[in-house]
């Protein structure tokens, strides 16, 4: 039997599925399989992913009841956005009079472009008055004779008035269809963004519904009590049932699995994290120890999906080099076409014999491809000169990464390309790496200033397999600290089995009172309770944004009570010295602020010619993992009793006052093993209001 429950992860791949279990306890990894992605079995994805959860149980010796959370995530959603494989929808419009015309206008989302030359099937009907169930009912029935599978009504202002939609739906009911209102979707306004982001949910639906039932019974048979989970695109997961009503939340969620593995194992307060497969980079943020997500583009255009910030290059770990031609080649771009792509192998994998003789030469590697891509022509076929060849012939690669390989082999692969370049395998290697990562750079740049990381905690973190083919030498480059993750070939997994259940809650509220400001936050905090999240582990944090009057509350929480008893904590001295290595100051200048049974506030002065000093701080966990930094603080401690009297004090001493308004302070309260983030509200009133509820919890 294995030695404690075991907590699931299952990433369901464009070609594998791969899966892992972890220790509940210590959170470690103890076992990990790849199947192939069962696309043409009768049970779809459903069996890949029940065949990959019997082999873990059995690598592990568990049993099914072992399983103490179980979620995957999957690529179905956006696979059918992409392939456009989608159903018929059937928007019913609401409105009478003037007030009908933007409503009428919403036919025009037919208009939308799923592939070249494939638009979004939709069918419109409009009703006047939504009460007028034999109205619905030929509005149901006019656009279900067009072909359409699923439903949705929206009618303006919804958001605050909802009962139109819903009677639409009260009426339509006895028709069996799978139906959405677009009020249940998002509750910002904009009719027509809101709308559009309902009919794209609603057009994967019925696809998506009969997947879900299919896993949820496969996985039941098999034996699993533990709820499933599905990965969100947000980097959280959510319960079935949330994914039956809200399936475009899954959408994205590939990329956001990997970064919340960097999140949860490898404990990034402040970073970038590049997820490197064979032919791409997915490069995203983590910022005060959450990931960063805005809404995204669907179809191209905007929507009321939050989902995580990804940006993608074309460099991955297969990615070909091209060199330029001219009395003296060189090395000019690496990718976009990989290796895998070609349907070549790596040459730094090829055995050496098959290596004899090799030959550069440049080659097409598909039809319109330019001719500049390098290949070595030798004994035993043609090989790819790929990312991955330079970086172990570099010794970029970390003994036991995924991506290693024999160094001497990867040298002898990029021996003719540094004769014809006129200079060593080093040098070689370092012009190839030089032009692949130069693309990721500007992309990690770019996310640094928008999201204003500070570049001296900042890490970058890579995952996937090719990881060791861009995240090393663009730290070299940069002057980063960078690292791989443990078990970088898995990250994805992993963060689908460590993720938090998440839900977020955005309302529009003109001067938003306090009381509207908490009841956001409860919705939000009922919402992941809702889903299994275990009450005294919910965090929720508050941001409300003046200019668009959106107060937005996103509450996170684990489905148990996780205690890791990890062998190892860190010492005073260890955490004295990570501490101070993060503010870039001498031990001796760094002293412990306050403490909590979960954290250590550390921070020293620097001091400015002519300007006042500033008292930067680090907050660190038991493990010695930077969770919290402050660029200029000011720390107080005090007992739960005593807060709501010195918390006012304070606040009332640090708001501003400037042309831009009154701003009250970014803060942060350290209670028990949490942290409580309410740097979003910067209005003293509903900050205190939100801090009193933190101290209640």
């Amino acid at each position: 039997m294995a030695p404690h429950r075991i907590r699931v992860g299952i990433d369901v791949g464009g070609t594998f599925t791969d899966a892992v279990a972890i220790d509940s306890a210590t959170l470690e990894l103890v076992a990990q399989v790849k199947v192939p992605t069962s696309h043409h079995h009768a049970d779809g994805v459903a069996h890949g992913i029940v065949e990959a959860l019997e082999r873990l149980l059995k690598d592990v010796g568990a049993a099914p009841d072992d399983v103490a959370f179980l979620a995957h995530g999957t690529t179905q959603a956006t696979n059918a956005l992409l392939e456009g494989d989608v159903a018929p929808v059937g928007l019913i419009g609401i409105g009478t009079g003037p007030g009908s015309l933007p409503t009428r206008r919403l036919a025009g989302l037919a208009n939308l472009e799923l592939t070249p030359g494939k638009r979004l099937p939709l069918r419109y009907a409009h009703v006047a008055d939504p009460r007028d169930a034999a109205a619905v009912r030929a509005a149901v029935e006019q656009v279900t004779a067009a072909g359409a599978e699923v439903l949705v009504a929206s009618e303006p202002f919804s958001v605050d008035l909802p009962d139109g939609e819903e009677a639409v739906l009260a009426a339509a009911r006895p028709y069996g269809l799978p139906m959405t209102a677009a009020h249940e979707i998002t509750s910002l306004y904009g009719l027509r963004k809101r709308t559009r982001t309902a009919v794209v949910n609603a057009a994967i639906l019925p696809k998506m519904l009969a997947t879900a039932d299919l896993v949820d019974s496969s996985i039941a048979a098999a034996g699993v009590t533990a709820p499933l989970m599905v990965m969100r695109c947000d980097g959280g997961v959510m319960s079935l049932a949330e994914m039956r009503r809200r399936p475009l939340l899954t959408v994205l969620s590939g990329p956001a699995a990997g970064v919340a593995g960097a999140l949860m194992r490898e404990r990034v307060s402040e970073g970038v994290f590049l997820e490197t497969g064979g032919t791409s980079t997915d490069i995203s943020v983590i910022r005060r120890g959450k990931v960063a997500v805005r809404h995204a583009t669907i179809l191209g255009k905007s929507s009321y999906l939050s989902a995580l910030d990804v940006r993608t290059v074309g460099v991955g770990g297969g990615s070909m080099v091209r060199i330029g031609g001219g009395q003296r080649p060189a090395v000019h771009a690496v990718g976009p076409r990989s290796a895998h792509i070609a349907g070549l192998p790596y040459a730094c994998y090829a055995d050496p014999a098959d290596l004899r003789g090799a030959k550069l030469t440049t080659v097409s590697p598909l039809d319109g491809d330019p001719g500049d891509h390098a290949v070595l022509d030798a004994a035993g076929g043609r090989f790819a000169i790929t990312m991955t060849c330079a970086a172990n012939a570099l010794g970029r690669v970390p003994e036991g990464d995924f991506a290693a390989c024999d160094p001497a082999v990867a040298r002898a692969a990029l021996a003719p390309l540094a004769q014809a370049l006129g200079t060593d395998v080093a040098g070689a290697a370092r012009q190839i790496l030089d032009a692949g990562v130069k693309q990721v750079r500007e992309v990690v740049d770019a996310m640094i200033r928008d999201y204003r990381l500070d570049r001296d905690t900042a890490v970058l973190v890579g995952g996937g397999g090719g990881a060791a083919a861009v995240t090393p030498h663009l730290a070299a480059a940069t002057g980063l600290t960078g690292r791989i993750a443990a078990h970088s070939e898995v990250i994805s997994p992993i963060g689908v089995a460590l993720a938090l259940v998440r839900e977020q809650v955005e309302r529009i509220i003109p001067g938003a009172t306090q009381e509207q400001i908490l009841g956001v936050r409860a919705e939000a905090e009922a919402a992941v309770v809702a889903q299994g999240a275990a009450p005294a582990a919910v965090e929720v944090e508050v941001t409300v944004d003046p200019q668009t009057n959106t107060v937005r509350a996103v509450a996170t929480g684990a489905t148990e009570l996780r205690t890791q008893d990890r062998a190892h904590r860190a010492d005073d001295h260890e955490r004295l010295s990570a501490a101070a290595a993060s503010l870039g100051a001498d031990p001796s200048a760094v002293e412990i602020l306050a403490t909590t049974p979960a954290h250590t506030v550390y921070g020293t002065e620097r001091r400015r010619r002519f300007r006042r000093p500033r008292h930067p701080v680090r907050v660190l966990d038991a493990d010695g993992v930077v969770r919290l930094h402050a660029a200029d603080a000011r720390i107080a401690a005090t007992t739960v009793g005593e807060a709501p009297e010195l918390l006012t004090q304070l606040i009332r001493e640090s708001t501003t006052y400037g042309d831009g308004g009154v701003r009250a302070p970014a803060l942060r309260l350290l209670l028990g093993t949490r942290i409580a983030d309410l740097s979003g509200v910067l209005d003293a009133e509903p900050l205190l209001a939100l801090a009193r509820s933190e101290l209640r919890s």
